[in-house]
C-alpha cells in the first residue's frame, strides 16, 4: 500500500494540482492530509495559485482515499465546506507498527504522544521536512506543499510498506526513514 502524504497546502491548487499529477501520486491507495488544508494563516505569505475554494473541488473525488487531520490554520468555518472530517490526530497501523498522525503544532519531536518503541509520530505543521529516528520513535514530516522554509523544496511525502520518504514536485528522493 502506497500513501501519499501532504501537509500545509495553505489553499494553494497551484500545488495541489502539480502533486496530484506526479506518478508517485498516481500510483497511492490512501491520501494523508496532514492539516492547514485551505487557509494560509496570519503569518505566512499568499501561496502561488491561492484558491482555498478549488483546493475543495480537486480534492472532492478523492474523499474515500482521504484521512485527514485538523491544523491551526483549520477554522471551523472553513472545514464545514471539506467534503471529508478533520480529525484532531489518527493512528495509522503499518505492519506491526504504529504510526500516530498529527499536525504538529501540539505534539511533535519536542513533545511526543504517549507512543510505543518503534513508533512513528507523522506531522507537518514546521514546513521542513524530516525523517529520522531519535531513540525509538521515528519522526516524519513532509514538509510543505506550497509554503517551503529554510530553502527546502516544496515536498510531499510517501509511505510505501514500512518506508517514509520525502519528495520533491519532480519526485526525486531526499529524504527517507524506514520502521522497524
Amino acid at each position: 500500500m502506497t500513501m501519499l502524504i501532504l501537509s500545509d497546502i495553505h489553499g494553494s491548487a497551484f500545488f495541489l494540482k502539480k502533486v496530484l499529477s506526479t506518478n508517485l501520486a498516481q500510483n497511492a491507495t490512501k491520501i494523508l492530509l496532514l492539516g492547514d488544508v485551505l487557509y494560509h494563516g496570519p503569518r505566512n505569505p499568499l501561496p502561488e495559485g491561492y484558491a482555498p475554494l478549488e483546493c475543495i473541488e480537486i480534492l472532492r473525488p478523492l474523499i474515500n482515499k482521504i484521512i485527514a487531520v485538523r491544523g491551526n490554520c483549520d477554522s471551523e468555518a472553513e472545514t464545514m465546506f471539506l467534503p471529508f472530517p478533520l480529525l484532531d490526530h489518527n493512528h495509522i497501523p503499518v505492519l506491526d507498527k504504529s504510526i500516530f498522525m498529527t499536525h504538529g503544532h501540539k505534539y511533535n519531536q519536542d513533545n511526543i504522544p504517549p507512543l510505543a518503541g518503534g513508533s512513528a509520530l507523522l506531522f507537518g505543521h514546521t514546513h521542513l521536512p524530516l525523517a529520522c529516528k531519535i531513540g525509538s520513535i521515528h519522526f516524519w514530516n513532509p514538509g510543505s506543499l506550497s509554503i517551503p522554509k529554510e530553502n527546502n523544496p516544496n515536498s510531499f511525502g510517501l509511505l510505501e510498506d514500512n518506508t517514509f520518504s520525502v519528495h520533491t514536485l519532480d519526485e526525486k528522493a531526499f529524504l527517507h526513514d524506514t520502521l522497524g
